[in-house]
C-alpha cells in the first residue's frame, strides 16, 4: 500500500514523536543487508508541533540522521503516524478489477471520515474474505489532504524525493511477521505517546487500532505514584519493568491501573476480530517499541489475555554487521516502521 507512488532505491524514514530513524537496506525479499541506518532523539514536542521553529529543529534532526547514516540516496520512503491516518478493512463483491475500481469508489466515500474531497485515500486487495463467501477483503487507507501535503512539502524542501508515503501501522507488518507466517498475529507497538494494534493473516492487516497509551503513560503514572522525577521513573520501567523482585514489586504496584486499562484495549482487540473472523483464533502476539522493552511485560500480557506474547525480532531476515549491532544496542526494539519502510518492493 502506498499513498505516493515512485520509483527507485530509496531509504525508510520514520519520523517519530521521539526520535528519527533512517534504515536503507538492499537485497530481499528474503536475505537482506544492512547499507545505513541511523536513529537521532528528538523532544516530543518538536516533533508535535508545527510551528516554524519547530520545524526547523525536525528539519535539523532529519538532516543530522542522514548525515550519520552515511546514505546518499535522496529518495525516501516515508511513514505516516497512526494518529494522522485512517485504516479499515472492508467486504467487498468479487468482480474483475475495473469493477473492483468501481465498486472501490462507493466504498471509499461511505467508510472514510471527512469529506473526499479533503483526504487522500489509497486502498489494497487482501484476498478472498476470510468470513464471507463470494466478497473478498479491502485494507483502505486515508490521510487528511493538508497533512500529507505539508509532510510531502517539508521532506522536499529539504532535498529530497518522496516516492512512498504508508501508514506506520501498515509498515511495521513487512518487519515483525516472519516471512511465509500463515496464522493470526497480533503486533503490539508502542511509542511514546500511543500504541498500534494490529492483527495481521498471513502477511496482511485484518484489523488495525490506535490506543492512547505509550511508554509516557506509564512514565506520568510512576512519576505520581512513586512520587519521583519523570527521568527516573523511566530508567525504573525500562530497567525493572514488572519484576516483582525488584525494588519491591514497587514499579509494577505504581502501574497496576494503567497496566489494566491497555491490557483491557488489547482484550477488546483480540474479540473484535473473532468476533469477526470467528473461525480463526489469534495464535501469538509480538511486542515491538517500548512494549518489547520493558522488563515482563511480554508475560504479564500473555496473562491477561490468554495469548501467548513475546518480543518481536524487527530485524530477523537482515544482515546487520557487528559493529551496528553494538551501536543499535537498547534502541533496535524501535525501528520496526523504518525497516518495514525499507523493506518496500513496490515503491
Amino acid at each position: 500500500m502506498k499513498l505516493i507512488k515512485g520509483l527507485g532505491k530509496f531509504f525508510g524514514l520514520d519520523i517519530g514523536s521521539n526520535a528519527v530513524r533512517i534504515v536503507e537496506l538492499s537485497g530481499g525479499p528474503d536475505s537482506w543487508n544492512l547499507e545505513h541506518y541511523a536513529y537521532v532523539p528528538v523532544d516530543s514536542k518538536t516533533t508535535a508541533s508545527d510551528s516554524p521553529e519547530a520545524q526547523r529543529r525536525l528539519g535539523e534532526a532529519i538532516m543530522t540522521a542522514v548525515g550519520q547514516s552515511g546514505t546518499k540516496l535522496r529518495d525516501v520512503a516515508i511513514g505516516l503516524p497512526s494518529n494522522k491516518t485512517f485504516n479499515t478493512v472492508v467486504d467487498v463483491p468479487n468482480g474483475t478489477e475495473a469493477e473492483l475500481h468501481a465498486t472501490m469508489k462507493y466504498q471509499v466515500d461511505q467508510y472514510i471520515p471527512g469529506a473526499i474531497d479533503d483526504t487522500k485515500v489509497d486502498w489494497a486487495l487482501l484476498g478472498p474474505s476470510l468470513r464471507v463467501q463470494d466478497q473478498q477483503e479491502v485494507l483502505i487507507a486515508s490521510v487528511a489532504k493538508t497533512y500529507s501535503e505539508e509532510r510531502l512539502e517539508f521532506i522536499e524542501n529539504l532535498g529530497f524525493n518522496v516516492i512512498a508515503a504508508e501508514p506506520d501501522p501498515v509498515a511495521i507488518i513487512r518487519a515483525l511477521v516472519p516471512h511465509g507466517n500463515q496464522a493470526a498475529l497480533l503486533l503490539l507497538d508502542m511509542g511514546e505517546q500511543s500504541t498500534d494494534i494490529v492483527v495481521v493473516y498471513g502477511d496482511s492487516p485484518r484489523l488495525i487500532r490506535t490506543i492512547p497509551t505509550g511508554l509516557s503513560t506509564f512514565i506520568k503514572a510512576a512519576t505520581q505514584n512513586l512520587n519521583v522525577q519523570e527521568d527516573q521513573a523511566r530508567q525504573f520501567i525500562l530497567k525493572f519493568g514488572l519484576a516483582s523482585d525488584r525494588l519491591d514489586g514497587q514499579v509494577l504496584h505504581a502501574l497496576e491501573l494503567t497496566l489494566d486499562g491497555f491490557s483491557a484495549e488489547i482484550v477488546k482487540s483480540i474479540k473484535f476480530f473473532q468476533t469477526r473472523y470467528p473461525s480463526i483464533a489469534i495464535s501469538a502476539q509480538m511486542l515491538s517499541g517500548f512494549a518489547a522493552t520493558v522488563p515482563l511485560l511480554d508475560r504479564y500480557i500473555a496473562t491477561k489475555t490468554g495469548v501467548p506474547a513475546s518480543v518481536a525480532a524487527p530485524w530477523q531476515g537482515i544482515n546487520v554487521p557487528q559493529s551496528a549491532q553494538a551501536q543499535l544496542g537498547p534502541v533496535a526494539n524501535e525501528f520496526a516502521t523504518a525497516i518495514g519502510l525499507a523493506k518496500r518492493m513496490d515503491a
